[in-house]
């Protein structure tokens, strides 16, 4: 019997499809080779500590992270920076002072991971500062070469706070097109789903525009309506109405990007019954309105053809 998948564990499988994917290992290279910053991409609940490459991160962070303490303090103060976080960028000092910033990743309205980036500080280190993290950490009785540390704290990046906020920035609207990405994994991936459950995506997929019903799925992949839901819904974390919902609000975002067709003829030529349902379907999967996406794309799209 085939194992069943927590929301949790798929959650994190869709965030490691996204680190190996081509967008994000791009944007991250050209994110570090332009910002000297770290980037990072943790899964919502993960344990996971490291912000990318060790060789992209900051070697005051790098010494500290050999502490069982100082990493425990690291990941306690991550998780307090994600629970505050919501939809929104957060931003929060560590106990040496070093900023730390986490950029929601949102799939419709659930967060499914965190874009991370920081290890700098706003100002420029000081003895004082240096002297009152040495001391933390000799408290928590860490055998640590002080001098290394202090060389390593003094090398920190300083930016000012606009310079910081404007990195943040454009984690935002990197965090937008993962969201993007994330919709199309979950309609597209079928690396290990049962053959059945293959054949009843690519079924939906070329019969999204009409009045699809469940049944009629179910009969197409030989099986009882009962059966069928029970295992769409254990391979895909998806009822059948979600991932159709979904796969028509893939199609119509390739409409929308078409200035003269209108909202409502888009809506219908995917298949939904209603513009209010379109409306309130699009908002829960995208996290803004049609109108609000079409806008946004096609500005991307006039202002990346400027440049």
């Amino acid at each position: 019997m085939k194992e069943k998948v927590s929301p949790a564990k798929r959650s994190q499988g869709l965030v490691e499809l996204l680190r190996r994917s081509d967008i994000f290992r791009d944007y991250a290279r050209a994110f570090r080779d332009t910002t000297g910053l770290p980037l990072g991409l943790r899964a919502l609940d993960s344990l996971h500590l490291t912000m990318g490459d060790r060789k992209d991160q900051n070697p005051f962070c790098v010494l500290l992270a050999q502490s069982n303490q100082s990493c425990a303090a690291c990941l306690s103060m991550r998780k307090k920076v994600e629970e505050q976080a919501g939809e929104k960028p957060k931003t929060l000092k560590c106990f040496a002072g070093l900023c730390e910033t986490v950029v929601p990743v949102r799939v419709g309205e659930n967060t499914i991971a965190f874009l991370q980036t920081g290890q700098v500080l706003q100002q420029q280190p000081r003895r004082g500062d240096f002297s009152r993290t040495a001391e933390t950490l000799l408290k928590w009785g860490l055998e640590i070469d002080v001098k290394r540390l202090e060389e390593a704290y003094f090398q920190t990046r300083v930016l000012s706070r606009k310079q910081y906020e404007s990195i943040v920035r454009l984690l935002e609207i990197f965090a937008q097109h993962l969201s993007t990405l994330s919709n199309q994994l979950i309609v597209k991936e079928q690396l290990g789903e049962p053959p059945m459950i293959q054949r009843a995506k690519t079924f939906i997929e070329e019969h999204q525009a009409e009045d699809l019903r469940l049944n009629q799925v179910a009969k197409a992949v030989n099986t009882s309506t009962y059966y069928f839901c029970k295992m769409f819904k254990q391979a895909t974390g998806l009822t059948f109405t979600s991932f159709l919902a979904r796969v028509r609000v893939e199609k119509v975002k390739n409409l929308l990007l078409n200035p003269h067709v209108r909202v409502s003829e888009a809506a219908f030529q995917v298949g939904f019954q209603s513009l209010s349902q379109f409306n309130r379907v699009f908002r829960v999967i995208t996290g803004e309105s049609p109108s609000a996406y079409r806008e946004r794309v096609l500005a991307d799209s006039v202002a990346g053809s400027t440049r």
